[in-house]
């Protein structure tokens, strides 16, 4: 499937768009970190318990941290769209998409809304998937113009033709 097809393709709802390549390095680096810290805890000889518990915390902490950092993505049903970013989520009407952007260099989604500010959308980011990140750029866009006000305004976008 070409991106054309992809954005004109119909997309069933609920959808969830997610960067799953940077959530499985964080979750998997974040939990070999946790095991190697708490190893390293156990392991030496001088260190009290109170040491201890406060080097598996951290490791914790850290992480959560990570874990944060994979919470981002936007979920599309039909009443809006909710996107989750690191610590704020919005939800938005169809109506209030103007238009999706994702143009060369972007480090993720942007949405123009309809009170003329725009809103990054982290739960698509072309960091480590770029295809994928275009592909999922293409048929969010697609939900829009089909149910909202989208203008396609932007021609310089890289998700490709409309």
């Amino acid at each position: 499937m070409d991106q054309n097809s992809a954005a004109t393709a119909p997309t069933t709802l609920p959808r969830t768009f997610r960067p799953t390549r940077t959530r499985a390095i964080l979750l998997i680096g974040g939990a070999v970190m946790f095991v190697v810290i708490s190893v390293i805890a156990l392991v030496l000889p001088k260190l009290g318990p109170g040491e201890r518990i406060s080097f598996v915390f951290t490791a914790a902490m850290l992480w959560g941290g990570l874990g944060m950092l994979c919470r981002p993505r936007v979920v599309a049903t039909e009443s809006g769209v909710r996107v989750v970013n690191i610590l704020s989520s919005r939800s938005l009407d169809w109506a209030e998409i103007v238009q999706v952007n994702l143009r060369a260099g972007d480090p993720w989604v942007f949405l123009d809304l309809s009170d003329g500010t725009s809103l990054p959308a982290l739960g698509i980011q072309p960091g480590l998937a770029k295809q994928h990140a275009i592909r999922d750029a293409s048929a969010l866009r697609a939900l829009v113009e089909a149910r909202g006000a989208y203008d396609g305004r932007d021609g310089r976008d890289v998700t490709g033709p409309r």
